[in-house]
């Protein structure tokens, strides 16, 4: 999916330069793995240099997905070039700050604490493991309810004294699982060592609240969204429209959310009949150029069924079988009818019928027996 990716952050770029975006937030998993392809790194790497030279500045954090450690790696070096990583427990009560109105990777507006209207602090949680951080933040359990809170006090506190000095707008970043998201086959399940949700009120103090791990953009309240992945992962995300959120913040808060469009290379198509009508039927004419998750209904198994699929739809990655209308599977397990075979053809044909619901043909036992006859006699000049 590398080239569906540079497609991404090529459009990125394009809204970034287009949109005149001053902050670009990654909310975690930007790898999908601990252990990344060089491949990917350098994707990374090319999107952030494409992002600060178009003017943004960017603040990301680390997924579930992701190793912080490696991730984190020289992330005060890159804060001079305007990226400003927060994948350590310590650092997620230190925020960027940058004045109301100016860009913030322009040359007086980055790092600066801001005079004036006030400033935005931004703020990013990374993916707080509970039983390796319930600890480190003095949460009373370990579980994502009470590491949450415990990280959410820590942003008031720091909120509340900045404030004592000037008015301030808090932004957060978060990965996590919040009350109310909408779940696809992709995410991996963040319930293991502790409560999944968290309630969506612990966020609601903040000026915004950028949220990451659920695929699906949605919005939880009018400042707290997720963004969604910038891909679809998985077939259950087919009906999803790739997207971000470009969020407009003043002195009054947020005053506008726009929706932003990534376009896919490839759409997703989930089919679902009979082999001949998929192949016949008109109205599956845009799925020919999908990526495109079948299942056929026939009573019997198709012989040579991936082949004939993608004679019209070449893109096909999973092909799964719910046979209609065929007579009930016998409780007999498998086992119990390899042992009550009578000889090798028998086990040949018994073993077809069991995975595709019919038994052999005429013409498929005479090739089966033809070849256990050579088998045989091979074994017999040895």
């Amino acid at each position: 999916m590398l080239e569906a990716q540079r497609n991404f952050v090529d459009q990125l770029v394009s809204v970034v330069e287009s949109k005149s975006v001053d902050v670009v937030l990654i909310a975690g998993d930007v790898y999908d793995r601990a252990l990344p392809g060089l491949d990917v790194v350098k994707l990374l790497d090319d999107a952030l240099v494409r992002i600060t030279q178009a003017g943004a500045g960017v603040v990301l954090t680390s997924g579930n997905h992701d190793s912080a450690i490696r991730l984190g790696f020289a992330s005060r070096l890159l804060e001079r070039g305007g990226v400003h990583l927060r994948t350590r427990v310590e650092d997620l009560d230190v925020p960027i700050l940058f004045p109301l109105g100016v860009q913030a990777n322009s040359a007086d507006g980055h790092g600066k604490d801001g005079t004036g209207s006030g400033q935005v602090a931004i703020y990013g949680i990374p993916y707080l493991e509970p039983r390796l951080v319930a600890e480190r933040l003095g949460a009373e359990n370990a579980n994502h309810f009470d590491v949450t809170l415990a990280a959410v006090d820590r942003i008031r506190q720091d909120v509340q004294a900045r404030r004592a000095k000037g008015p301030v707008y808090p932004v957060v970043l978060a990965h996590t699982f919040a009350s109310g998201g909408i779940t696809s086959e992709s995410e991996r399940d963040l319930s293991i060592g502790g409560l999944g949700a968290v309630p969506l009120d612990l966020f609601e103090d903040f000026a915004y609240t950028a949220l990451g791990h659920l695929h699906g953009r949605q919005e939880l309240a009018p400042n707290v969204r997720y963004s969604g992945s910038p891909l679809a992962y998985s077939f259950s995300e087919a009906k999803h429209h790739k997207g971000a959120w470009l969020v407009d913040l003043d002195a009054d808060g947020v005053i506008a959310v726009e929706e932003v469009v990534w376009e896919a290379p490839k759409t997703l198509a989930t089919l679902r009949g009979t082999l001949d009508d998929l192949l016949a039927a008109e109205e599956h004419a845009w799925a020919e150029s999908a990526y495109c998750q079948i299942t056929l209904t026939d009573a019997q198994r198709p012989a040579q069924a991936m082949e004939r699929v993608r004679s019209r739809f070449p893109d096909t990655l999973v092909l799964s079988f719910d046979p209609q209308g065929a007579e009930a599977r016998t409780s007999t397990s498998y086992s119990h009818r390899l042992a009550a075979a009578e000889d090798d053809l028998g086990v040949c044909c018994g073993f077809l019928e069991h995975v595709r619901d019919r038994g052999a043909s005429d013409a498929e036992e005479a090739a089966l027996q033809e070849a256990l006859e050579a088998v045989r006699l091979q074994e017999a000049e040895l």
